[in-house]
């Protein structure tokens, strides 16, 4: 079981006039991000550097993942005035690289696959030189949902298995391990030009033998980039932490990554999905076109 707090997990959080700005900004535009309703620790961070995860399509999910802190029920009809108000965001922001997240939506026929399409053509309208990364959920399987975000040609697609399959019963127990990465693999066939990318959380109970078969599962799926970062217990009634995964630990990842093929692989006890994003995309982006061409 965890114990105290470890010493490389604290660490001083900087705090500009951006942060309240952000927040105010998002407030006025009615928007959600993934950095609220998860109660990312890096909030204060990404707000004051002016960046936010914007999460669309309500602020209420379908499932009740067990490590996930995002509000459960029955969410709201879906708002169409959405994807321009998330454009409209970035462009307020100067954002480079956007990425865009959403809620579980089981209760939709496309499982909210056309709201990530209108926005992401509403981001390319506002912001034409901007890149879009999507972190998507499963759409249950749907192969015309994936396609259908796929063919918008988001220029990364990312979808986390977020932990081990063994794990995944009591970790994420209304998704399956194989349907994600059957997505990942789908995203790649479709257009190979899209770099995929998924991400785990550590520190649940799985072993180093467990995560590095699960990096080999997703790079026989061509998966290119890799997030891995330490599990917190986001509040009450959420799976406790039974392990703080150690900076060495990190570092072995990152290298096996690297040996594996992965073109980045970020690792860290504060890592997650889409923290520093940018930071992840453009190293990969220049080192994929530098490939040779076929």
């Amino acid at each position: 079981m965890a114990g105290q707090f470890p010493e490389w997990m604290r660490r001083k959080v900087t705090y500009t006039a951006d942060l309240p700005r952000t927040r105010e900004l998002l407030k006025d535009l009615s928007l959600h991000t993934v950095c609220q309703g998860a109660r990312c620790p890096n909030l204060s961070e990404c707000f004051s550097r002016r960046t936010a995860t914007f999460m669309i399509l309500g602020g209420t999910c379908t499932r009740g993942c067990r490590f996930c802190a995002v509000q459960k029920g029955v969410p709201g009809a879906v708002d169409e005035g959405e994807p321009e108000r998330v454009a409209e965001a970035a462009y307020r922001m100067g954002l480079k690289h956007v990425v865009i997240t959403s809620v579980t939506r089981d209760d939709l026929p496309d499982g909210g696959a056309n709201q990530f399409v209108q926005t992401i053509r509403a981001i390319r309208h506002r912001l034409p030189q901007a890149t879009v990364e999507v972190l998507t959920p499963d759409f249950g399987g749907s192969k015309e949902a994936i396609l259908h975000v796929a063919r918008a040609r988001p220029e990364v697609y990312n979808h986390n298995v977020e932990t081990v399959p063994r794990l995944y019963p009591e970790v994420r127990p209304q998704a399956n391990y194989r349907r994600s990465l059957e997505l990942l693999k789908l995203v790649k066939e479709t257009d190979p030009r899209i770099l995929t990318k998924s991400g785990l959380m550590v520190g649940l109970g799985e072993t180093r033998e467990e995560v590095l078969g699960v990096m080999e599962d997703l790079r026989k799926v061509h998966c290119n980039l890799l997030t891995i970062g330490q599990y917190l217990k986001p509040g009450d009634g959420h799976l406790a932490v039974k392990e703080y995964v150690t900076p060495d630990t990190y570092t072995f990842y990152r290298r096996e990554g690297r040996n594996m093929g992965f073109q980045q692989v970020a690792a860290g006890p504060y890592v997650r999905s889409s923290y520093r994003a940018e930071d992840v995309f453009e190293p990969a982006e220049k080192k994929e076109k530098e490939k040779p061409q076929e």
